[in-house]
């Protein structure tokens, strides 16, 4: 069995769409993805899952009905199950999320940036 580390960069280079993650590794029930983000999301949550943002690249921040949270290069930042949330992004940004496998990135918000899951790269 061979043994490669996943680099990131080698990752983010494969895919340009915005709002659509990637997955790239999976431990127990939980992916490991990558996204690049510009822009505003759509509220929404996730009611069965804490969901974790990771920059990578950049800066994003997350609006929530009661205030707002900035993530810059190198910081993560934990939304609490159930917390409506919408993340946004003023340049591009690389984050990566840590969600259960299955998790819709929309939530049950319809939008056309609902992803497909489970497309790893």
């Amino acid at each position: 069995m061979g043994y490669q580390a996943i680099n990131f960069v080698e990752k983010l280079s494969k895919f340009s769409g915005h709002w659509s993650p990637k997955v790239i590794g999976e431990m127990n029930d939980y992916q490991f993805k990558l996204a690049k983000i510009i822009g505003d999301f759509v509220w929404h949550d996730h009611p069965d899952t804490d969901e974790v943002f990771i920059v990578l690249e950049g800066e994003m921040f997350i609006d929530f009905r009661d205030g707002r949270v900035k993530i810059s290069q190198g910081e993560m930042f934990i939304v609490p199950r159930g917390v409506e949330h919408k993340p946004f992004a003023d340049k591009e940004c690389h984050v990566m999320l840590v969600e259960p496998r299955g998790i819709v990135n929309t939530g049950k918000t319809e939008s056309h940036l609902r992803a497909p899951n489970d497309v790893w790269i």
